[in-house]
């Protein structure tokens, strides 16, 4: 029989078609497996994260037990007075944190109700000062000359008495707002009240509480009944739930005055 020679046994037939090799479909199984894990193998991957970070934590609080159990008991005693005294400083640290936020609530309070206080001052002087205009219950009255002239006297008395039965805000004809400082004159043609013309018929509008005012104007040889026998005027009194009060009275700037030194 002729000899196959040396390469007839060693020569690999070529691969013409059928199954890949077992090296390639195990590497081709886990590159899959990385690509597209199937729902089997994400689950068993989140099992093996878990279980190894508890092993971490069980290692590191073992670790953490093992510092204290070496050590001897009056280590620990010193350890657990550290404790202690930390603790203790920090509650007095609260403490005393707690104490300074309501001191300082009780300082913003304080500070807020001296503000309101102000503001409230502040609006009244300008309603008594007639620096705003106001409105509120009251009273018109109409004053209606005849024949004879009313008396600058007689409307100082009227003015006089409405403000002693508490008048917070007046004003003749919508115009001109009355102040403390208000001063009357007889002119041509009506009364000058503060430098302006005031013409007749006068009609007066009066803030303030509506009883005491009429009380103020028609008790017996009042303003009301001087003006209609002296002066022989009508004087109608109507009461009002709002009279509106719009004219302003200019501040005046003191020139002598000045603020105290304890102010």
């Amino acid at each position: 029989m002729p000899d196959p020679g040396p390469d007839s046994t060693s020569r690999t037939p070529a691969r013409t078609g059928g199954a890949p090799p077992v090296g390639e479909r195990g590497r081709d199984r886990l590159r899959d497996a990385f690509v597209k894990p199937t729902r089997r193998q994400v689950v068993v991957a989140v099992l093996l994260a878990v279980l190894g970070f508890a092993f971490v934590v069980q290692v590191r609080n073992t670790d953490a037990n093992d510092t204290y159990s070496g050590l001897r008991e009056s280590d620990l005693i010193q350890v657990l007075n550290g404790l202690t005294g930390t603790a203790e400083r920090a509650r007095r640290e609260v403490d005393r944190l707690e104490a300074r936020r309501d001191e300082l609530s009780d300082e913003n309070q304080a500070r807020s109700a001296a503000l309101d206080e102000a503001e409230q001052r502040v609006r009244t002087l300008n309603i008594i000062a007639g620096l705003v205009p106001v409105s509120g219950p009251g009273l018109r009255v109409t004053i209606t000359e005849s024949a004879s002239r009313v008396s600058v006297g007689s409307l100082l008395d009227m003015i006089q008495e409405l403000r002693t039965a508490g008048a917070e805000a007046m004003e003749f004809n919508d115009s001109i707002r009355l102040g403390a400082q208000s001063s009357f004159e007889n002119a041509v043609g009506g009364i000058e009240l503060d430098d302006q013309l005031l013409e007749p018929p006068y009609v007066l509008d009066v803030i303030g509480d509506q009883h005491n005012l009429r009380t103020a104007l028609t008790f017996s040889t009042g303003p009301v009944e001087t003006m209609q026998t002296l002066d022989g005027a009508t004087v109608t009194i109507e009461e009002l739930d709002s009279v509106e009060i719009t004219s302003v009275r200019e501040a005046p700037r003191p020139e002598y005055a000045e603020h105290g030194t304890g102010q």
